[in-house]
């Protein structure tokens, strides 16, 4: 088959699918391409939901990555509220629900994650409980957003710490309980975990750490949440925080191998020709191990790698890792990857301004940028130029940052 006659098939219409296929269009690609998604809403930005949109300052419209026309002005078929129930590898066809069955040539799967929900056995399923992970979440959890209701988060990660944030802000009275010995414990340093606990804390949050959840409890709706301890905190509504899985149930029943996601090679191809994946789905080899990021960038960047790739650019993807998040009047911005850090260098600033710079031996890893973008981007010039910078240097103050670049 002549290149520009295949038929593109990317299944999941978040971030990475619309990265995806935009890109495809953007360098050229003519032939027919699809994409498919569950929600019955064009892809739209995620992080967003716990912060502004929750928070009512962004309409529906401006979630939307794209305007919709885009897609029909770019010859891409958008099959939105649409379910993939199978994928038969031999016959290159997915089964719809509804009985539908559609060819492709090449098949991405761009279908990101789901939030972890808590066990039925222990009150998950209670009305009353939420987890934060799509626009459907955001929308049923906006009404228990009201001044002087109790919220209980279970979870001490971004998503919980955003919620958080945004509920105090509304004027809610919030307990967050963390199992871990301390918040964020998985993906920053103590200090940036002290950090966080104390903003929290100046706003009226009240964090209990090490302690884990027994249940929640009542009938008809939750009503409060038991921990470990034998505390009981009373509940109006109770948001789950506990992390994500990669939504990799169609490529595991296909037959696909899977590790800590769909795995995928560095150019983003799965172990089955003519099927690749990207995203918050797909792991792939890095440092030794199979790495899976979630985070925008990612999306992104690597959907963009598999794209070229599907043209045959044959290149592998090299991640670059940044994230943020935006807690009261503070922006986190992450740069790099802090895996394998043996020692963290503080870099204080005025007030709220601070960064924390991750090191394994002289070598710089990641930096943490607490309401200090020019730390961000001296750091992530740095790391992306596979350059470190002297530790005591950065922990002076009276050294300039830019100077670190020369």
């Amino acid at each position: 088959m002549e290149q520009e006659n295949r038929h593109i098939v990317v299944v999941g219409a978040g971030q990475a699918g619309a990265a995806l296929v935009a890109r495809l269009r953007g360098k050229g690609y003519a032939g027919p391409i699809t994409l498919i998604g569950t929600e019955r809403v064009p892809p739209y930005q995620r992080p967003p939901l716990s912060k502004k949109y929750l928070l009512g300052e962004f309409a529906l419209e401006r979630l939307f990555l794209r305007p919709e026309v885009f897609y029909e002005e770019h010859d891409i078929t958008l099959r939105l509220g649409t379910t993939v129930e199978g994928i038969d590898t031999g016959a290159k066809t997915l089964l719809l629900a509804g009985g539908e069955v559609l060819g492709w040539d090449e098949l991405v799967l761009t279908t990101g994650s789901h939030a972890r929900r808590l066990p039925a056995a222990i009150g998950g399923d209670l009305p009353g409980v939420y987890v934060m992970r799509d626009l459907a979440d955001a929308d049923a959890l906006a009404p228990e957003m009201q001044p002087g209701r109790r919220l209980v988060i279970v979870g001490g990660g971004y998503i919980g710490l955003e919620a958080a944030a945004v509920a105090a802000k509304l004027g809610l009275e919030v307990t967050l309980i963390e199992a871990a010995p301390r918040i964020l414990q998985r993906v920053a340093c103590a200090e940036t975990s002290d950090y966080f606990r104390a903003l929290h804390e100046s706003h009226g949050v009240t964090i209990l750490e090490g302690i884990g959840l027994e249940r929640l409890t009542g009938e008809d709706r939750v009503t409060g949440a038991r921990l470990s301890d034998g505390r009981e905190i009373a509940a109006d509504a109770v948001i789950t925080g506990i992390g994500i899985a990669p939504g990799m149930s169609l490529a595991e029943a296909a037959g696909l191998t899977c590790e800590n996601g769909i795995s995928v090679d560095l150019q983003g191809r799965t172990s089955e020709a003519g099927i690749w994946a990207a995203g918050d789905c797909a792991s792939f080899p890095l440092r030794g191990q199979r790495l899976r990021l979630e985070s925008v960038q990612n999306a992104i960047d690597q959907s963009e790698a598999v794209a070229d790739n599907l043209m045959g650019a044959g290149t592998d993807y090299a991640p670059k890792p940044w994230f943020w998040s935006d807690q009261y009047d503070v922006k986190l911005q992450i740069a790099g990857l802090n895996l394998g850090y043996d020692r963290v260098v503080v870099r204080a600033g005025e007030g709220l301004v601070r960064s924390h710079w991750y090191y394994a031996g002289e070598t710089l890893l990641a930096v943490d940028a607490m309401n200090d973008p020019r730390a961000y981007m001296v750091g992530k010039r740095l790391i992306d130029a596979g350059k470190s910078a002297p530790a005591e240097a950065v922990a002076d103050p009276a050294v300039e940052l830019k100077t670190l670049l020369r």
